[in-house]
């Protein structure tokens, strides 16, 4: 099987605040110019220490539609609502898969015991494209917590592979997916090592959450790194260099027209026109501040 080569090896950008509790780099699409379809976008929260705070900082209510969110804890805590009626509280290991679809409004803060406390945080968020006929299907929530998620023990005490969504050696991923998509986190401890194979012409990257790896024997990448391979090839090797924690994205890309306006992801200009104002009319449900 021909290794999947690395085609960069890519620094977090500038990190920039959405709302008051959450700083983020933006790898995609406005840190580099990737294509990673069907993943459209990626905010890494690197590790940063918050201070404690009776009054939680988050982002409050705002629309999406057409695409889902997937929220990866690996420090603190989020709570968050939805219009609908969806509620609940991700802790470090835990993730929060909200397919948006027709349209949701959605709040997120700091969890109100992390927020008296303060502490280290640290997250990703990913927004996935949907295909043309699931953007205006019905909106749905799917809850991992990390306690339930499927798992594949490495040999030789190398860690684990925690599968998120896909197929790692026969076990399959808890959440449900639209188009074929391979969501994993890689604990991996000194030492240990993982294989992995994907289709030529899926989009892959690894982020690099904690610690260091070499990738195919040769490269290596460290803490807040994001490693954007070529489609060509299909095998890749990781050994980790210290204790480490890598997410593992691949997906069969979306071959369709995208247009973004803000938190709205369609395929066509009259799509968004038609969401604003289904927004503006409050189709998107409600939800209080």
């Amino acid at each position: 099987m021909e290794t999947k080569q690395i085609e960069k090896v890519l620094k977090a950008p500038a990190p920039h605040m959405v709302g008051d509790g959450f700083r983020v780099h933006n790898f995609f699409p406005s840190g580099y110019k990737i294509n990673m379809s069907p993943f459209f976008l990626m905010d890494y929260g690197s590790k940063i220490e918050f201070s404690a705070r009776k009054e939680p900082r988050g982002v409050g209510v705002h629309p999406h539609r057409g695409f889902e969110t997937v929220t990866i804890a690996y420090h603190g805590a989020v709570a968050h609502h939805d219009s609908s009626g969806n509620s609940g509280v991700i802790y470090p290991g835990d993730v929060q898969w909200m397919t948006a679809a027709s349209g949701i409004l959605h709040k997120e803060y700091h969890e109100a015991n992390y927020s008296l406390a303060g502490g280290p945080f640290q997250m990703v968020q990913l927004w996935i494209n949907l295909p043309a006929k699931d953007k205006m299907g019905k909106p749905r929530y799917q809850a991992v917590k990390q306690a339930d998620m499927a798992h594949f023990d490495l040999p030789e005490n190398g860690g684990k592979i925690e599968i998120i969504a896909g197929n790692y050696r026969d076990i399959k991923g808890n959440a449900n997916t639209f188009t074929p998509i391979e969501l994993y986190n890689a604990r991996l401890n000194k030492g240990g090592g993982a294989t992995f194979n994907f289709p030529e012409h899926f989009n892959t990257g690894f982020m690099v959450i904690e610690g260091s790896i070499k990738i195919n024997g040769s490269e290596t990448a460290s803490v807040d790194d994001f490693i954007h391979f070529k489609n060509k090839g299909e095998e890749i090797k990781i050994e980790a260099l210290e204790n480490s924690v890598v997410l593992i994205l691949s997906g069969e890309p979306i071959d369709e027209p995208i247009v973004q306006y803000g938190p709205f992801l369609m395929n066509t200009e009259a799509e968004i026109h038609q969401a604003i104002e289904d927004y503006n009319q409050g189709r998107f449900g409600y939800l209080e501040e």
